[in-house]
């Protein structure tokens, strides 16, 4: 039931056959029914929203048609470019509304009145506020986007104040890979008799992910990553870490060891966060280090390998990490690092995916030989973390680029004198 132009657009994107979330969701919207789409990570969610609101405003053409949430920066990006990328033939414009960009801009752009917004709660509430002649009162389709991070990352105050001020007459779409009570509670105030398209009922990953777990002593972690690293040269490798500051630490010991690492964590500023995921998007990089920002959504066609150096908490953190990877039919590898104190985490994860995780073959001799160039990089990283640390106070400037970081380059200590007395 899409419209030729808008089977162009998908034909040109190289979108040959919908996906099952598609098949089952988009008749359903056409119909113009409210929907909760259940899909695992990578089956083409997005697409499942972006091409019935498309052809809806193709037939009522509209300003300010259409809002998305999301729960994290990049995925608006991402989720825009789509959009973007299926409406450029009938001219459907779209504004991403998210923090760590200047408020004065997104205002002007507001009040062009785009077609289509995608946002991040906070940031547009404070929009919806504070900025003159801005209002949803004409809004025709919400769309929640991973509706249960949403939720989960406390942004609840923030959508009641959205669904207070949107028009209750309006069509309304629920999508994630996972789901939770909160979203339950949700659907009884924002949806009318929706209809459930669930292709995964229970939490699982794709079948294509080989998946394996490394049990190690807590205080070689470095070593057992760089061997890792080395082991599998040649592929790309996102590593998540449990917190920014760990995530900055890596990245900068994987750089004193020769490796391309780069870090992409909520401490650093927006234009840095897109900037690491466009590196490392372009092939430039190899490893991208993050917290859980981008663990939901990131489409980056040639993860290999994805690395839970840090244990994820949350049982169905795992998923979407390892949800980076063997994306749209593709293969991909993802390694849990297991140490004494994550034993009963990993037997939650192991418990909820429904199967037994093999063991990835080492050789525990190769990595103890590593362990003293890893001493070295640890103690180069620490230095380089408290510099940066130094540099950031007396400046107080959010400039946090590890690839610029001190000391990175002139690694030998005649170097870092001579830096001392200049």
């Amino acid at each position: 039931g899409v419209t030729d132009v808008l089977c162009e657009a998908c034909d040109q994107l190289g979108w040959k056959v919908p996906t099952k979330i598609q098949v089952e969701a988009i008749p359903v919207a056409l119909q113009g029914r409210d929907i909760i789409g259940l899909a695992e990570t990578g089956s083409g969610k997005t697409g499942a929203f972006a091409l019935p609101i498309l052809q809806a405003l193709l037939e009522t053409p509209q300003r300010l048609f259409a809002l998305v949430l999301t729960p994290t920066r990049e995925l608006a990006f991402q989720i825009s470019e789509q959009f973007e990328a299926l409406g450029s033939s009938i001219g459907v414009h779209s504004t991403v509304i998210v923090g760590g960009i200047d408020t004065m801009s997104q205002s002007l752009a507001l009040a062009k009145k785009p077609h289509v917004i995608i946002a991040t709660p906070g940031r547009l509430v404070d929009h919806l506020e504070n900025t003159k002649g801005f209002n949803l009162r004409a809004l025709k389709f919400l769309v929640m986007d991973e509706a249960d991070r949403i939720l989960n990352m406390d942004f609840e105050t923030e959508v009641d104040k959205i669904l207070k001020v949107i028009p209750r007459d309006r069509k309304t779409f629920l999508f994630s890979a996972t789901m939770t009570k909160k979203v339950q509670k949700l659907q009884r105030a924002a949806l009318k008799n929706p209809v459930k398209c669930a292709v995964s009922s229970k939490y699982q990953t794709v079948e294509k992910l080989q998946q394996y777990y490394i049990f190690i002593p807590s205080k070689f972690k470095d070593s057992y990553l760089v061997y890792i690293l080395n082991e599998l040269a040649g592929n790309s490798f996102m590593i998540f870490c449990s917190t920014c500051n760990n995530t900055q630490r890596t990245a900068l010991l994987l750089r004193n060891l020769g490796f391309t690492a780069i870090p992409l964590h909520g401490q650093m500023s927006q234009n840095k966060r897109l900037g690491s995921l466009n590196k490392f998007k372009a092939k430039a990089r190899s490893i991208l280090l993050a917290t859980d920002v981008a663990s939901r959504g990131l489409d980056i066609p040639h993860v290999d390998v994805v690395i839970n150096f840090d244990i994820p908490t949350h049982s169905k953190d795992y998923i979407h990490r390892v949800g980076r990877t063997a994306r749209a039919g593709r293969s991909g590898k993802s390694i849990t690092f297991v140490t004494q104190y994550d034993v009963e985490l990993f037997q939650r994860i192991e418990h909820l995916i429904g199967k037994k995780l093999p063991a990835f073959p080492m050789q525990e001799e190769e990595v103890m030989m590593l362990t003293e160039r890893v001493a070295e990089a640890q103690r180069f990283a620490r230095m380089e973390l408290r510099e940066q640390g130094e540099k950031k106070r007396s400046r107080n400037d959010n400039d946090d680029d590890t690839e610029e970081a001190i000391g990175v380059r002139n690694k030998v200590a005649g170097g870092k004198k001579r830096k001392r007395k200049a």
